[in-house]
C-alpha cells in the first residue's frame, strides 16, 4: 500500500471506532499503536512509549490539574453562588440586567475553571431558575447560559488551549494570553446584544421590582460586593503575579489553587465532603485529558512518519489549486461540521496531526490559529442538531424548557460568535498583541 492509502485507512478506522461509541483515547490510541506495529514491527511499540515519556516530562502540564482543582473548589464550596448573588443585586435594576450579570458570572467562572461544562452546570443550576422566576424570556436566557458557558474554553486558564499547546508544540502562556481579548470581545458582544434587545423589548428582561430594590440596603449591597469579590481577587492576584513576572505559569496555577482553598477555609465552606468531591472531580478530568493527549501524540507520530501531512498539503495547494485562506476557511468549516457530533477534545486530537503542520506550512501563526480553532469549537458546541452544549442544557434545564426552545435560543449567539471569528481572522492582532507585548517586556 502507498503511504497515502495507509494514512486514509488509519483515519477511516479511527472514525469507525469513534462511531461505535468507544472512548476517544482508546479509539485513537489503538489505531496509532496497531498501525505502528504493522508498519515498523517491534520497533513501532517504542512510539507509544516515547509519547508517554514526552507527556510526563512536559512541565506546563502541571497547570492542568491545579486550575481544574481551583475551579471545582470555588464551585463546590459555594463561592460561585456568592458571585452570582453580587451580580444579581448590582445589575438587577437594569433591563436585562440579570442576563448581563449571568454573562459576567460566566466570564468569571471561565477565568477560574477553563472548562465549559463547569460554567454550564453553575449557570443551569443557579442562574436559570432565578431568571425564569423573575419573568425573563426562557428562550433568551437559555441562549445566554449556553453562550456564556462556551467562554470557558477560550478565556484563560483554558484547558482546551493547554491541549492545543501540547499537540502543536506551542507555549501555553502565549496561547492563554492570546485568548484574553477575543474572549472579552465575545463576552462584550453578548452583553451588547442583550442590552439592546431588552431595551427594544423590555418584556424579555424585566428589571428587579422597585419594592424589592428598596428592601436591599446599601450595607447589604456592600456585603455582597465583598463576598463576590473574593473569587475575582483570587483570579486577578494569580494572573497579576504571572504577568508581572513574579511567578511562572505553573507557579501561578499553584497560587490560584492554594488561594481558592484558603478562601473556602476562611468562609467556613471547606468541609470534608467538599474537599473529597473537589479532588475526585479534579482527578477524573485531569486523567481523562492526559490519556487523550497521550493517544494524540502517538497518532501524530505515526502520521508524521508516513508523510501524510505533506500529501495533504500537496492535495490542497497543488492538485486543487486553493490559496492559503481558502484552505484555512475549509478547515474551520470542517470543525463546525465535526462539532455537531464530537466534543472539542475529540476534534482536536482527530485532526491536529493533519491541520497543525498544514497551517504552519501555509505561513499562518500557530498561536493565532489556536484561538481560531477554539472559537470555531465554541460555534460547533452550539450548532444544531447535535451540538455538545445543546444536549448538556437539555439535561440540566427545567421541564418547561423544551429542546425546540434550546435550538431556537442559540441562533443569535452563534451569529455573534461567527462575527467574532471573522474579526479575529481579519485582525490577527486581537489575539497576538497581548502575548507579543507581554513576552517582549
Amino acid at each position: 500500500m502507498s503511504h497515502n492509502a495507509i494514512a486514509l485507512l488509519m483515519f477511516s478506522s479511527m472514525m469507525v471506532l469513534l462511531l461505535t461509541g468507544k472512548r476517544v483515547f482508546g479509539a485513537i490510541g489503538f489505531v496509532a499503536v496497531a498501525s505502528a506495529l504493522l508498519l515498523w514491527g517491534d520497533g513501532g511499540s517504542e512510539m507509544a512509549f516515547s509519547s508517554a515519556m514526552k507527556l510526563m516530562k512536559w512541565y506546563p502540564l502541571l497547570t492542568l490539574p491545579l486550575f481544574i482543582y481551583m475551579g471545582y473548589m470555588l464551585s463546590e464550596s459555594g463561592l460561585a453562588e456568592d458571585l452570582y448573588r453580587m451580580f444579581h443585586v448590582w445589575m438587577g435594576p437594569v433591563h436585562g440586567g440579570l442576563a448581563i450579570g449571568t454573562i459576567a458570572l460566566m466570564v468569571a467562572i471561565s477565568a477560574m475553571n477553563g472548562l465549559s461544562v463547569a460554567g454550564m452546570a453553575i449557570g443551569a443550576s443557579i442562574a436559570l431558575p432565578e431568571l425564569l422566576r423573575r419573568g425573563y424570556d426562557k428562550i433568551m436566557v437559555t441562549g445566554v447560559i449556553q453562550a456564556g458557558s462556551s467562554l470557558g474554553i477560550l478565556i484563560p486558564p483554558s484547558v482546551v488551549l493547554v491541549l492545543y499547546g501540547m499537540i502543536a508544540r506551542q507555549p501555553v502562556g502565549q496561547l492563554w494570553l492570546a485568548g484574553v481579548f477575543p474572549g472579552l470581545l465575545m463576552a462584550g458582544l453578548f452583553i451588547l446584544y442583550i442590552a439592546i434587545r431588552c431595551r427594544l423589548q423590555p418584556e424579555l428582561g424585566p428589571p428587579l421590582p422597585e419594592e424589592e430594590r428598596r428592601q436591599i440596603t446599601w450595607p447589604e449591597k456592600l456585603r455582597l460586593l465583598q463576598a463576590g469579590i473574593v473569587p475575582l481577587f483570587i483570579f486577578f492576584s494569580m494572573t497579576g503575579l504571572f504577568l508581572l513576572g513574579y511567578t511562572s505559569l505553573v507557579e501561578s496555577s499553584a497560587v490560584g489553587a492554594a488561594a481558592a482553598t484558603l478562601a473556602a477555609l476562611v468562609k467556613g465552606r471547606l468541609s470534608r465532603k467538599v474537599f473529597e468531591e473537589t479532588l475526585r472531580r479534579t482527578l477524573a478530568i485531569s486523567c481523562m485529558f492526559m490519556w487523550i493527549i497521550l493517544a494524540a501524540l502517538c497518532f501524530g507520530a505515526v502520521f508524521d512518519g508516513l508523510g501524510a501531512v505533506r500529501a495533504i498539503e500537496t492535495f490542497f495547494l497543488e492538485n486543487l489549486g486553493l490559496g492559503p485562506w481558502q484552505v484555512l476557511i475549509l478547515m474551520q468549516l470542517s470543525f463546525i461540521i465535526m462539532g455537531m457530533f464530537l466534543d472539542d477534545t475529540a476534534m482536536l486530537v482527530i485532526v491536529a496531526p493533519l491541520y497543525i503542520p498544514l497551517v504552519a506550512a501555509l505561513g499562518f501563526d500557530l498561536i493565532w490559529y489556536g484561538v481560531l480553532y477554539t472559537i470555531t469549537c465554541q460555534i460547533a458546541y452550539m450548532t444544531p442538531p447535535f451540538g455538545y452544549n445543546l444536549f448538556l442544557m437539555r439535561a440540566m434545564a427545567p421541564p418547561e424548557v423544551s429542546l425546540r426552545d434550546i435550538y431556537v435560543s442559540v441562533t443569535p449567539f452563534v451569529m455573534i460568535m461567527m462575527l467574532a471569528l471573522v474579526l479575529v481572522m481579519i485582525f490577527p492582532q486581537l489575539a497576538l498583541w497581548l502575548p507579543e507585548w507581554h513576552y517582549a517586556n
